[in-house]
């Protein structure tokens, strides 16, 4: 009789526990970080969020992401993972999973690996803390708390996120200018004067430099100094016509898109009797009557031509040398022996061409002047002292190492007062070059 008493009370007391565990009074939202489960109390979590635009810091912690701009307020990122020496993976697409913590008067963003779900328990349930949990400081820990076979480890974010009473004790004779931020690595000064200004400004700068990222990515354009009064203009016009979310290069076409209005006129063919007019205006006047000129990244030719009959009409005595350069083989290969219907050449160029069986080329004159070689510029440029140098939109194409290693063999090879012509919207940077040309042309020379 005392044995199925002692059952019963038992069973009595299993039943109640089970009661008691159902009895729901804490919930939780849950996440995980290097593969383990973590909640925090539901009543520090503001919302969730995923976002991969962050305003960096100067001289932040390591483990603070940046700032992002949450709805028009401006709130310090956290990354848990780094903040706890966690090991993780960078995401491919850049999209971060956020928890958006209120603590106390003060909202913070939390980067986490994922975020899984709401959790209803039993706060008796939570068991004290034990190190065995430990890839993360007890102290951060409110306890560990077992459902449905998962083990989450709750993290105690106000102890987190919140000054202790010894981090506030400073130093006798400290000189500290804000004691906030002196002891809290989160703490994000209060806005001065001009902060919504200055936070649009963030934002910009952050979208811009996601658009440089995206250029280079999908189109290899290096934005730069050599670029970047255009890039910023640019940026302007495309933000103008978007909405916020539309801002970021996706893919190829968007790249190509934001890209349209940077090339120069008439890429890829004769330029026009306008065009030509123009580059005519920015040729110096030389001393020497052996000209020698490079022409980088010259394509199929028609570029090369156009300018070859601009320096004749210029230079008409001159012994005009061409050193016209591209990697592209099959372009250098055809060029020399190009044909073309007359009517398809603008009027500028046609009292430099004779006719064939086959159409109209240019004069032996002309083609003499003109040397086509297959060649990558990245390489040893072996030239003599140059008179001119035409290179449109090309540069623009390297990266900020090649550009700056070719503007210095520019330095090098160019002779004083003479004349380097880029594309429109590329600029040489520094002190020694002055612009002499007018728009669509942008020429410099020192």
């Amino acid at each position: 009789m005392a044995m199925i008493k002692d059952l019963a009370t038992v069973n009595a007391e299993l039943q109640e526990q089970k009661e008691r565990a159902e009895a729901v009074d804490f919930k939780m939202v849950t996440f995980s970080l290097a593969g383990k489960d973590y909640g925090v109390d539901i009543m520090n979590v503001k919302e969730i969020a995923k976002a991969d635009k962050f305003t960096y810091v100067p001289n932040a912690a390591s483990f603070v992401r940046g700032v992002y701009n949450l709805r028009g307020d401006i709130i310090p990122i956290i990354d848990l993972r780094t903040f706890f020496h966690l090991n993780f993976e960078k995401k491919a697409d850049g999209q971060e999973n956020m928890l958006i913590l209120r603590i106390e008067d003060r909202v913070y963003g939390t980067i986490v690996d994922k975020i899984d779900k709401v959790v209803g328990i039993n706060s008796e349930t939570i068991q004290p803390p034990h190190p065995i949990f430990g890839d993360i400081n007890i102290k951060f820990i409110n306890g560990v708390v077992e459902k449905q076979g998962d083990l989450y480890i709750i993290l105690d974010v106000i102890r987190i996120f919140t000054q202790t009473d010894e981090e506030k004790q400073k130093p006798r004779g400290t000189v500290i200018q804000d004691p906030n931020a002196a002891v809290d690595p989160f703490y994000v000064p209060p806005p001065p004067a001009g902060a919504a200004e200055s936070a649009r400004q963030l934002d910009v700068e952050a979208s811009l430099g996601f658009i440089r990222e995206g250029l280079f990515a999908l189109k290899h354009f290096a934005a730069g100094p050599v670029n970047e009064d255009w890039i910023r203009g640019r940026f302007d016009e495309w933000a103008a016509a978007r909405d916020e979310s539309e801002l970021q290069l996706r893919d190829i076409a968007d790249a190509e898109a934001f890209l349209t209005p940077f090339y120069s006129p008439h890429s890829g063919a004769f330029w026009s009797d306008e065009y030509a007019g123009l580059i005519k205006s920015v040729l110096p006047d030389l001393s020497s009557n052996n000209i020698q000129v490079w022409n980088i990244g010259c394509g199929k030719g028609y570029e090369t031509f156009s300018f070859a009959c601009i320096l004749k009409s210029r230079y008409p005595d001159g012994r005009i040398k061409i050193w016209a350069n591209d990697n592209d083989i099959m372009s250098i290969s055809q060029a020399p022996n190009m044909v073309f219907d007359l009517e398809d050449v603008p009027e500028y160029y046609r009292t430099f061409m004779v006719r064939g069986r086959s159409g109209y080329s240019f004069n032996q004159a002309i083609k003499d002047s003109v040397l086509f070689e297959y060649h990558d510029v990245l390489n040893e440029n072996p030239l003599p002292e140059l008179d001119i140098i035409l290179t449109r939109d090309l540069l623009s194409f390297l990266t900020l190492p090649d550009q700056e290693r070719l503007i210095n063999g520019f330095v090098e090879k160019l002779k004083n007062r003479h004349v380097v012509i880029l594309g429109k919207n590329e600029r040489l940077p520094g002190g020694e070059w002055k612009a002499v040309g007018k728009d669509p042309v942008s020429a410099f020379m020192r």
